[in-house]
């Protein structure tokens, strides 16, 4: 295994990203009590979502360190904090970028798709580093101790339709505040595929209206994450049609696009409201 994070610096914000007032106030609760003991926090939900740009933007707008280590790629317990390898015959120790990460005060460590390890005991390790004594002690290593202000936010997908994912153990669960991103109102989506893609609002809407025909769908609802209709609003910004873009971007017939598109054409023009919650650039 290589080091799999890039680097610990503070990370440039995000343009036209949007929360719930509510998830806003809570992360900024997140970071006050990170400054009386380091923080553990995970955010759940759909796919493309938002939430990686949510801890990227959390670090950003609170001027922290970020470090991001990809769980899935872990196959034994340990493997975070560094790994045994062989040079000219000998064995020694790699230490990897993760103890420096949890050492390095304010950090903001990023476990991303915590529950999708290779193996599942290689998760025993954080139990200690997310206990409230915020440290372990490693034979190759020493004692290691949580620096201060230090916030893990873990990121997840649950659900029967992501393969190779595993029900987060309940102990670990336990040690995390929890929050959850969904879909976007129709309003707000619209306004970001609008700014960042450099569309037209009737376009955006257009690809909104569609997006939400197929999430909505009772007999087969597809997943169209707000990844998904960025792709789809970039796709338009170069030339394509609708019906490219979509069939482009997500694996969806010609016929059943072209009946979802007419079955809106009366809609189209139409003002959509949000869901109730107000939403904020974060």
């Amino acid at each position: 295994m290589t080091d799999n994070c890039i680097s610990v610096a503070i990370p440039e914000a995000e343009d036209h990203y949007f929360l719930p007032d509510m998830i806003i106030e809570s992360l900024d609760r997140i970071h006050t009590l990170s400054r009386r003991h380091p923080v553990n926090l995970l955010v759940a939900g759909k796919q493309g979502c938002g939430k990686s740009t949510l801890v990227k933007q959390f670090a950003a707008r609170n001027k922290r360190p970020l470090a991001t280590f990809q769980i899935g790629i872990l196959s034994e317990p340990g493997q975070l904090f560094g790994e045994h390898r062989l040079k000219d015959g000998e064995t020694y120790y790699q230490q990897f970028l993760f103890p420096q990460a949890i050492q390095t005060p304010g950090c903001v460590i990023h476990l991303e798709e915590i529950n999708r390890p290779e193996h599942p005991k290689a998760l025993n390790m954080l139990f200690s580093v997310l206990a409230e004594d915020r440290q372990v002690w490693l034979d190759e290593i020493g004692l290691l101790k949580v620096a201060p202000g230090v916030v893990f936010i873990a990121t997840l997908n649950e659900g029967d339709e992501f393969i190779g994912t595993e029900m987060l153990d309940a102990a670990l669960r336990d040690r995390f505040y929890v929050t959850t991103l969904d879909y976007l109102p129709m309003d707000v989506e619209t306004d970001v595929l609008h700014h960042k893609a450099g569309i037209s609002e009737a376009e955006a809407q257009t690809i909104v209206n569609v997006a939400n025909k197929l999430r909505g769908n009772a007999q087969d609802p597809m997943i169209v994450s707000t990844r998904h209709t960025l792709m789809i609003a970039e796709m338009l910004s170069v030339g394509a049609t609708v019906e490219d873009a979509f069939i482009s971007s997500m694996q969806i017939g010609n016929d059943a696009l072209e009946s979802i598109l007419l079955s809106l054409h009366m809609e189209l023009r139409k003002t959509h409201g949000g869901n109730g919650s107000k939403y904020t650039r974060y």
